[in-house]
């Protein structure tokens, strides 16, 4: 007889693991826009608590990360630098 405390392992292949700092995650580019040229919304109110601009010669892109479990899970916590490689589909 076996006893079995705790849950079952998943059957079929494992999900691949997240990696470590450094490596690649490939990601889809949706949108490619200008950045703002000021703080305030439409309604003339302060977009954002801090007075911060967006850089003149900037982009903002929108990104689509299709396997978001390789992304780091404190990720909102703002404690990683991004570094983007373009290459040609």
């Amino acid at each position: 007889m076996d006893i079995i405390i705790g849950s079952i392992p998943p059957i079929g292949p494992t999900p691949p693991k997240p990696p470590d700092g450094g490596h690649a995650i490939e990601a889809e580019l949706l949108h490619v826009r200008h950045p703002r040229k000021g703080i305030a919304g439409p309604s003339g109110v302060e977009r954002r608590g801090k007075k911060v601009h967006d850089p003149r010669q900037g982009r903002i892109l929108t990104l689509l990360i299709p396997q978001a479990d390789l992304l780091p899970k404190d990720l909102d916590q703002g404690r990683y630098k991004v570094i983007l490689r373009f290459v040609r589909k």
